[in-house]
C-alpha cells in the first residue's frame, strides 16, 4: 500500500548492524583458532625433543606464528569451500560466511595472503624445509580432504587428516632443518590419532553430517561398527606412542605419562564400544566424553615428551 504523499517512511530492520569488531571476529575465526591451538600444540613440543632442551625464543615464535598463518589459510579456504554445508548444519551455520560476515572472495583472498605469509615467514626466519613442508600440508588439507575426499568416502578423515599431523615435521625441522625418525613417530601418532577424535565429534553430530551430504563413518555404519574403528585406531595410536621412547631415548617421564594416558584412553574407547553394543544412542552412547579426552591425551602426550628432555639436562 503506497503511502499518503509527505509521509515520510521508515525503513524496514533487516538486522543488527555489523561493526568493525564483528567483521574482526569473523575473520579471526575464518582461522579456527582452536584447531590451530591443538595443531601448535603438536609443534612446539617436537622443538623442544629436537633440541634436547629449549629452543631459542626467536625461532620458536617465528615457527608458531608461521604455523598459525599457515594452518589459518588452510581453516580459511576450508571456510570457503564448504560454506555451502555450513549453511546446513547447525554447529557450523554461525560461522562467518553463512551469516554473511564476510564474502567468500574477501575469504578467499584473506587465505591467499595467510599462506603465502607463512611460507615466507617460515623460509626466512626459519628454513626452508619447514615452510615447504607448511606449505605441502596446506595443499593436501585443501585439495585433498576438503576438495575431494571429504564429500566422497566415509575413509575420508583417514587419507584427508594427513594434513594434520605435519606439525611435529615441522617443529623439528625448524631446529635441525632436516627429518628423522622420532618426528616422523610423532606424525604417525596424530595420523592414528584423528581417526578417533573425528570420528567421536562426528558420532555425536551425526545428524549434522548427513544433512549437509558428508559420508563421514557415523553416517554410513552403525554405531558398534564405528566404536569398533575407535577403538582399533585408538590402541595404534598408543603403541605408537610408545615408540618414541626407544627411538628418541628418553627418560622416564615420557613412558610414564604415554602409558597411563593411553591406557586410560583404551579404557573410554572400550567403554564407548560396550554403550554402542548395548544399544545407546548418539547422545547416552558420550562419544564427547571420549572426544574431549583424546584432546588432553594428545596435550599430555606431547607435553611429556617436551619435558622428557629437559629434565635428563638436569
Amino acid at each position: 500500500m503506497t503511502p499518503p504523499a509527505g509521509t515520510a517512511t521508515v525503513p524496514q530492520a533487516i538486522g543488527p548492524a555489523v561493526t568493525a569488531r564483528d567483521v574482526i571476529a569473523a575473520y579471526v575465526g575464518l582461522t579456527k583458532p582452536r584447531i590451530v591451538e591443538l595443531l601448535l600444540v603438536t609443534t612446539l613440543p617436537a622443538m623442544f625433543l629436537a633440541a634436547h632442551g629449549v629452543p631459542s625464543w626467536r625461532l620458536m615464535l617465528a615457527t608458531m606464528v608461521g604455523g598459525y598463518l599457515a594452518a589459518g589459510s588452510a581453516n580459511t579456504y576450508n571456510n570457503v569451500i564448504d560454506a555451502d554445508i555450513d549453511e546446513l548444519m547447525r554447529r557450523t551455520r554461525t560461522r562467518a560466511l553463512p551469516r554473511h560476515r564476510v564474502s567468500r572472495q574477501a575469504a578467499a583472498v584473506y587465505g591467499t595472503v595467510l599462506g603465502i605469509g607463512s611460507v615466507l615467514l617460515l623460509g626466512f626466519a626459519v628454513n626452508w624445509l619447514s615452510a615447504w613442508l607448511a606449505l605441502l600440508a596446506n595443499a593436501l588439507y585443501v585439495f585433498v580432504y576438503t576438495m575431494w575426499l571429504k564429500r566422497l568416502t566415509s575413509q575420508n578423515i583417514i587419507w584427508g587428516g594427513i594434513a594434520g599431523c605435519f606439525p611435529p615435521l615441522i617443529g623439528w625441522t625448524a631446529v635441525t632443518g632436516s627429518i628423522a625418525w622420532p618426528p616422523l613417530i610423532l606424525f604417525m601418532i596424530v595420523f592414528f590419532w584423528t581417526p578417533p577424535h573425528t570420528w567421536a565429534l562426528a558420532w555425536r553430530y551425526r545428524q549434522d553430517y548427513e544433512a549437509g551430504g558428508v559420508p563421514m563413518l557415523p553416517v554410513v555404519a552403525t554405531r558398534p561398527a564405528v566404536a569398533w574403528r575407535i577403538l582399533v585406531y585408538t590402541v595404534l595410536t598408543v603403541a605408537t606412542s610408545l615408540l618414541l621412547w626407544p627411538v628418541a631415548h628418553t627418560g622416564w617421564l615420557y613412558p610414564v605419562v604415554a602409558g597411563v594416558c593411553g591406557a586410560w584412553f583404551i579404557v573410554e574407547a572400550v567403554m564407548l564400544l560396550n554403550r554402542a553394543r548395548a544399544g545407546a544412542d548418539d547422545t547416552s552412547a558420550k562419544p564427547m566424553r571420549l572426544f574431549h579426552w583424546s584432546n588432553t591425551y594428545l596435550a599430555l602426550v606431547f607435553a611429556a615428551a617436551a619435558l622428557d628432555p629437559w629434565l635428563l639436562r638436569r
